[in-house]
């Protein structure tokens, strides 16, 4: 009998394996306790200061940094390129939920110029637009190394240039976390393909996706923490004054349509007057709390999308719905994926120039609290539509700017490659233990009965 304690001892622990590999939706299931998370930096990310001229910038060599802007601040970052890839710039700023902004006054500015100064790309700018919420804003400035200007063609030093824009008198006059990005595109081995022509892609939104059983997904707080998600219809829920983000795998050829949903809400007891900070009477005030129209169920700017491409640039800039309780949705349908989008001079499009992880943004503005205090159900409706398509011949790997099998796979199922991986080594090993505690049971009962008959003989 002195084997009969190991062998029971042993099986449980082995049964009990699958239970390791519970879904994601598990972690939801804590709630939304607490105020909206601020925007997480990258892991690793450098911290460095910006200067206030070329002289003295600190190097960016590709990679992920910090930094802080106050208004009127425009900061320099020196760039070694070299002549035979693309470079992307981006800047992040993140100013803390419930922060002051003031709509389209404050504002974000980037750029690339070369060493005497000239402009190379004159980037983006990206404001505000959420009736005085603070919502992380992102914009991202380029070197093509087949752009139109050659003396930007050349191996050299270039600056980065980072600029906060806003009116003194307009309040928040407190800096913003930044996070700024370099990225680079490895050049081609040919000619690079030509712009696709008019009329070789729809441009009418289809409807959105439907049916198919709803996943559960939890948004992160920014582009590093984006929970990746694939075609499907999504379910999470949002904080009032929180934005969530989520990446989704787009690969050459596909169009990306995405739809963010609010349901039917109930009006909280008194919240059809003035909420705290909101502009009396006006529905068009920049001011924070704006976004109620006084003695009005009306939440004017309520659910906002905004759409980013895997160098973190706009493909569409948040656009708010209004809601009023009622069901509101705000959609997007994209230009499909090609390379020759770059040198089409409408923005949404040519912002579609590579295949990767593309991100979502979803915000409520914390007016909502009048109609969902402790957070709203959100869903989204995500397809990612076309067959996907031969990329161009890069001269080497290009990871940022590529999307694999095993990535749409996994985001189907709401898990990144790593996950996915690690959810099927887990079930392997869950599987392995039920069989081999099942054939230890077997062979334990094996044992007993063969040492009772023996006993019996005796």
């Amino acid at each position: 009998m002195p084997v009969l304690v190991p062998v029971l001892a042993c099986v449980p622990a082995v049964i009990s394996v699958p239970g390791l590999t519970d879904s994601a939706a598990a972690v939801s299931a804590q709630g939304l306790r607490g105020d909206p998370p601020a925007y997480r930096t990258a892991p690793g990310a450098r911290p460095v200061r910006g200067a206030e001229s070329p002289s003295g910038a600190p190097r960016l060599v590709p990679g992920t940094y910090t930094d802080t802007l106050a208004r009127g601040d425009e900061k320099y970052y020196a760039v070694h390129l070299d002549a035979k890839s693309s470079a992307y710039l981006s800047a992040v700023a993140a100013p803390r939920p419930g922060s002051e902004v003031a709509d389209h006054t404050d504002s974000l500015k980037v750029s690339i110029r070369d060493a005497d100064g000239n402009t190379c790309s004159a980037g983006g700018s990206t404001a505000f637009h959420g009736r005085g919420m603070a919502y992380p804003i992102a914009d991202y400035a380029t070197r093509r190394i087949d752009g139109p200007r050659t003396n930007c063609q050349r191996a050299g030093t270039y600056y980065f240039v980072v600029r906060r824009v806003g009116r003194a008198s307009a309040g928040g006059a407190g800096r913003w976390p930044v996070e700024l990005r370099h990225q680079r595109e490895p050049g081609l081995t040919g000619t690079p393909p030509a712009q696709p022509g008019p009329g070789t892609w729809s441009t009418t939104s289809p409807a959105p996706l439907a049916g198919g059983t709803r996943k559960e997904a939890e948004g992160g707080t920014g582009f590093n923490d984006a929970a990746p998600i694939g075609k499907g219809v999504w379910q999470d829920r949002i904080r009032p004054g929180e934005t969530r983000f989520y990446r989704v795998p787009v690969d050459w050829g596909q169009q990306l349509n995405v739809s963010a949903e609010l349901g039917a809400g109930k009006l909280a007891e008194g919240g059809g007057g003035t909420s705290s900070g909101s502009t009396s009477g006006s529905a068009s005030g920049t001011g924070s709390g704006a976004g109620v129209v006084a003695g009005s169920r009306l939440v004017a700017s309520a659910l906002g999308l905004g759409v980013y491409n895997p160098a973190r640039g706009p493909v569409s800039g948040t656009r708010f719905v209004p809601y009023d309780g009622k069901p509101a949705a705000v959609k997007l349908f994209t230009a499909p994926v090609a390379y020759g989008n770059r040198y089409n001079a409408a923005a949404p499009v040519s912002a579609m120039r590579f295949a990767g992880s593309y991100y979502l943004a979803v915000s409520l503005h914390p007016d909502a609290a009048k109609y969902f205090k402790d957070g709203a159900p959100v869903t989204l409706r995500v397809e990612p539509m076309g067959r996907p398509q031969p990329g161009p011949d890069y001269r080497e790997k290009a990871t940022d700017f590529s999307v694999t099998p095993q990535e749409r796979v996994a985001a189907d199922d709401g898990m990144s490659v790593q996950q996915s991986a690690q959810h099927g080594a887990l079930r392997l090993v869950g599987y392995g233990g039920i069989s081999t505690g099942a054939v230890l049971l077997l062979a334990l009962g094996v044992w007993t009965v063969v040492a009772r008959w023996r006993g019996g003989r005796t």
